[in-house]
């Protein structure tokens, strides 16, 4: 072990001196180590939250922030190797999330008429009313059953008991986002599965598809209940303050996308249109970032047009970042970029550092890239590559 009894670095022309006393571990390679502390401690003019913001809309950056999500399992090595319990505060996210409406008198369990084959004992059912089987050899992945599969008529779909959220409880929101604020960081309002995917979990993709193709009033209703909750959502969550609402829909798949341009703009877009813009009608300067995993370069433009400012999570296995950045990189900025198939399970800490460093090199230094891994890390995903993964942004340099 040996001893820092204090550090002095040059702040804005200016010698600070930290009277500390560290101890620090033999082996320790000081020079980053002390690289990594100085990070930390330094004074910078943004907080987090103008910092991130400023990122986004491509108006230049003082640090790069890192995000990523973990599988339960990685959640449990993350404690053991930190002692900590939250890796949001622990690496420093610049977001968090608030809570949604709550909903009043909600009680999941009447959605179990609905599945003709009853759910498999222990299944989860969320507030939609779609069921999740487990299985133990599928970790934290579920299989899906769809309550609406078997319907035949428009009117066992108006019948349905869906969530209602515009009797619900949004009070709690704008503290949630004041106190989020005052922390300097931003404030998140969720809501994956807006249009798409929450309508298919219900119907099932199959069904939903049948009737898209056969112009069924069905779809139609569909679509116009699932985006009617949608708005309600999303305008409670801009008149609470948020910064970014984060929506979308798997619209891509690994090669290829889901559907074609036609009916995706005949179905999806002007319903996704309609959200964002009933966001905007309360807050114009609300960021909307979009998901969807797989191939969506040919959905690039209607997502622009559609008022989509960040787009997640330029999936590496399936779309060039440096392409599609050179052709859209004036007009969306992008999450992601860093393979969760590849790098991060599979290359080294090296390699994840080149990839952070040459996809943070295409954005620019005017920003419009927050990168992170494309997706959950996996339990096959090595500490190791975390480590190198949040190193990496510290590290990078305009």
């Amino acid at each position: 072990m040996f001893y820092a009894d204090y550090l002095i670095f040059n702040f804005k022309g200016c010698y600070i001196i930290y009277i500390i006393k560290l101890i620090i571990p033999k082996g320790t390679d000081l020079r980053q180590w002390l690289n990594t502390l100085k990070y930390w401690m330094e004074v910078n003019d943004m907080t987090p939250r103008e910092n991130f913001l400023s990122l986004v809309r491509r108006e230049g950056y003082e640090y790069i922030p890192v995000e990523f999500i973990l599988c339960p399992s990685l959640i449990e090595r993350f404690k053991k190797e930190t002692g900590a319990e939250d890796y949001q505060e622990y690496f420093e996210f610049p977001w968090r999330d608030i809570e949604d409406i709550r909903l009043k008198d909600h009680d999941v369990e009447k959605y179990r008429k609905y599945f003709l084959k009853p759910l498999a004992e222990g299944a989860d059912i969320d507030i939609w009313g779609v069921g999740h089987e487990k299985s133990p050899n599928s970790n934290h992945m579920t299989y899906m059953r769809n309550p609406l599969e078997n319907m035949t008529t428009l009117e066992e779909l108006m019948a349905y008991p869906y969530p209602d959220f515009a009797n619900g409880d949004a009070s709690h929101q704008p503290e949630q986002v004041a106190r989020i604020k005052e922390r300097g960081l931003v404030a998140v309002g969720n809501m994956p599965m807006t249009i798409w995917e929450c309508a298919w979990y219900m119907r099932s993709m199959e069904e939903l598809m049948c009737d898209m193709m056969m112009e069924d009033e069905k779809a139609e209703f569909l679509f116009d209940k699932v985006t009617e909750l949608a708005v309600v959502r999303a305008r409670s969550y801009a008149k609470a303050g948020v910064d970014v609402i984060f929506i979308g829909d798997d619209i891509g798949m690994q090669n290829s996308v889901m559907m074609s341009e036609e009916l995706y703009c005949r179905w999806i877009k002007p319903k996704l249109k309609e959200v964002i813009d009933a966001a905007r009608s309360i807050n114009p300067d609300i960021i909307i970032f979009y998901h969807s995993c797989g191939f969506v370069e040919p959905f690039i433009p209607h997502l622009i047009e559609a008022g989509v400012d960040v787009l997640n999570p330029i999936q590496s296995e399936c779309m060039d970042f440096a392409e599609i950045h050179r052709v859209h990189g004036d007009k969306i900025s992008f999450h992601g970029t860093v393979g969760t198939q590849t790098t991060m399970p599979l290359g080294t800490p090296e390699e994840v550092r080149e990839t952070v460093f040459k996809n943070l090199d295409v954005a620019g230094e005017k920003g419009g890239l927050f990168i992170a891994p494309t997706h959950m890390l996996e339990p096959e995903v090595p500490w190791e590559n975390i480590l190198a993964y949040v190193q990496a942004c510290k590290d990078y340099k305009k």
